[in-house]
Formats: C-alpha cells, structure tokens, sequence
C-alpha cells in the first residue's frame, strides 16, 4: 500500500509504547550482505528477540519492527471476547468452531457445553461470522499449561488489514506446503529441486551473487501444494559441504515463502534463509536451544545438498495488482482445493495506523509445536499414498 519510507514513518511513534526499545542492523555480522534487523521487545509475552529481512536496510528494519509490534499486539489483542458455550452460540443461530485441531498436548477438547471465552473472527470462504477460542489467536506464554498450542503461525501485520490478512493467510500455506512436502519420500522432495537462476529475476540473481561470493551455496526447492500458491523451501550452507567430514546444525539455516508470485516467493525464501544464519551468528534470540549451535546436522538436511536442480516449472503467471485483487485470487485458490475454512481476526485497535491479523485455516497443516494432534487430514493422507 507504500512504501518502507512511509510505513517506518507511520510506526516509528508507536514503537516504545509496545515496548520495542531497540532497533539493530545485523547485516555486518555476516560476509553476505543480504540486510537483516532486530527489533528487541525486553518485557515480551512471548520472545524478546525480533528479525526481519528484506531486499534493502530499511526493508529489514521494517520487517523486524512489524514483527515485534504484531506479536506484542497479539500478547494483548484488542478484542472483544464472550464468556459462552458453543452450544449456547449455536442456539443463537451462530457459528462457532472449537478448533480442536489446535488443542495443546495433554489438554481436553473443548465440550459442546464449557463455557469458554470466544472472540468473533470472519470466514473468508464460508462468507461469514464465527466465533473461535479466544485462546487460538493470543500470543501470551507466560500462563502454564495453556488449553490451546500457542503460535505466531497466520499472525501478520500490514500497512492496513487487508494486507495483513493477506501475509497471514500467505503464511499458513507457506507452512502447509512445508510439512506436506517434510511428508514426502526423500526422493520425491529431491526431484523439487530447482535452479533459482531459472526464475530470471535480476533481484534474485543479486541476492544469488551475493551468496556465491561468500562461498556458501543454495539450494532451492519448489514445495509448491495442491493450493497452487507458489512454495519454496531454501537450504544455505557453506559450498564445500558435501565434502565435508562434520557439518554443525547451525552451518545450515533453511527459509520458507509462499506468494502468488513465484518470484516473490523465492526471494522470500532465499532472504529467509539468510536472517537464519545471522540469528545464529548473532546468538541473541531467546528461542534457540544451546544443543544447536553443537549437534551435528541431521543427514536429511545434508543430503538436500546433494540434490541436482532443474530449471523451474513455469515463470510467473500475470497477476492482479494490490494487496485485495491477491487476496481474493489466494481465497480462490484455497476454495478450488476444497478448503472450506479460513477464518481472518483483526487484533489490534482500530486508531492505529497499522493493522495485525491472525488467520487460522483449521485443515491446512501447522508447522511442529506441543499440539494434541501433529498432523491434519492433508499429511495424513499423503502419507498413506506413499504406502
């Protein structure tokens, strides 16, 4: 909807009231120079360490920003919430969706008859009202024991909300199409290899320069999923590493993106896999686990390495321009594939001059995390096609 310029310009006010002290250019860390910030929130209810990457500095400073004030937001959502049970909610001739599918480990479903706290989201397919768990959208890991697995999986920010809902509902097949593709057989997620070259997108190619001379090497996937919204997973490590004897967990860092542009969506992926490797480098961010930076590299990753790419499947397609005209065009595509369900919330206040969403679409897969149920209809039954 504008530019970085103007969107810094917009947020930058909003910054130290969301508890954001502090924005840091991670980009010299690092011998590749693809940009990455970090935006650092001490009192977070979730982590206090935010990245962001982009095509240019200002982009990453952005991204970075974006991130911490939407989870800070989601931390405390500004919604209304009603204490109810879905059976009294579907009395009322309303729609409500328990979302067991979201569940925590050990926790019980949600009864017909519990009364609960709901918030009222709108379904982008279904064309309507529903109400949902109000503990499925916040993003709040200081109770113990939550009832609901907790995630920033669909929560996304924006210069408005339909943008935001846009990058969400864009994550959540991003993350489906991962696991969808972590399910295939080693063979078959191989043969998606692609030669990123064969995109032929000058930025791409700069950001490839960039690699390559800093003597690492990429591989480029094509996860693309039944939803036909372009996929692609990145794998960066250091050129030599199929040679090499020991590779360290952290010698590799991966990146995911998914966008209607298949373009767009391996830049996503490539500059993903960048901001990894400086969360590594930089060693601050408080969700990574001390055994990282000394266990060996799995040697399913390893072997990604080892894959022989092929030119990509098709450039890319004309698209509508603006953020809407993308998102009914990806609402289209997930209805074609019968998804049925994707249900948008905006969660913060309506005066400022940003929006955050969290989209949650039950039968796509969710990436790994402490759930009742690891995988959903889709990766079981690609599972069971391979047998």
């Amino acid at each position: 909807m504008c530019a970085a310029e103007e969107t810094f310009r917009r947020i930058e006010p909003y910054l130290a009231g969301h508890g954001i002290t502090r924005l840091g250019r991670l980009t010299g860390l690092d011998r590749i120079g693809i940009p990455v910030w970090q935006a650092v929130s001490p009192n977070a209810k979730s982590i206090v360490i935010n990245n962001g990457k982009g095509i240019t500095d200002l982009d990453a400073k952005v991204s970075a920003a974006m991130e911490a004030l939407e989870r800070t937001i989601a931390g405390t959502p500004a919604v209304k919430t009603v204490f109810a049970s879905r059976r009294e909610l579907l009395a009322k001739g309303q729609h409500a969706d328990p979302l067991s599918s979201l569940i925590a480990r050990g926790q019980a479903d949600i009864a017909d008859n519990e009364e609960i706290a709901w918030v009222e989201g709108y379904d982008l397919i279904a064309d309507r009202h529903v109400w949902i768990p109000f503990d499925t959208v916040t993003l709040d890991r200081t109770p113990r024991n939550p009832r609901f697995w907790q995630s920033s999986d669909g929560l996304a920010s924006g210069n408005v909300l339909t943008e935001a809902i846009l990058h969400g509902l864009l994550e959540r097949i991003e993350r489906d199409a991962k696991e969808l593709w972590d399910v295939s057989e080693p063979v078959l997620r191989m043969d998606t290899c692609v030669d990123p070259a064969s995109l032929a997108d000058p930025v791409l190619n700069e950001l490839l320069g960039k690699i390559g001379s800093a003597d690492l090497t990429l591989k480029l996937f094509d996860m693309t999923s039944d939803v036909k919204i372009p996929a692609f997973s990145a794998f960066l490590g250091p050129a030599e590493i199929t040679r090499a004897k020991y590779v360290r967990y952290i010698d590799v860092t991966m990146g995911c993106g998914a966008h209607p542009s298949a373009v767009r969506a391996a830049i996503r992926a490539v500059t993903e896999a960048a901001q990894s490797r400086l969360t590594f480098i930089s060693g601050a961010r408080d969700d990574i686990h001390p055994d990282d930076f000394t266990r060996e590299l799995p040697e399913s990753i390893l072997r990604c390495f080892e894959a022989v790419p092929k030119p990509a499947a098709s450039q890319d397609e004309a698209l509508p321009l603006g953020a809407e005209a993308l998102l009914h065009l990806t609402i289209d595509r997930l209805r074609q594939t019968g998804i049925n369900s994707a249900i948008a919330l905006s969660l913060g206040d309506a005066l400022l001059p940003f929006a955050v969403a969290k989209l949650i679409v039950p039968q796509l897969e969710n990436p790994a995390g402490e759930r009742k149920r690891r995988f959903g209809y889709r990766a079981i039954a690609k599972t069971l096609q391979l047998l």
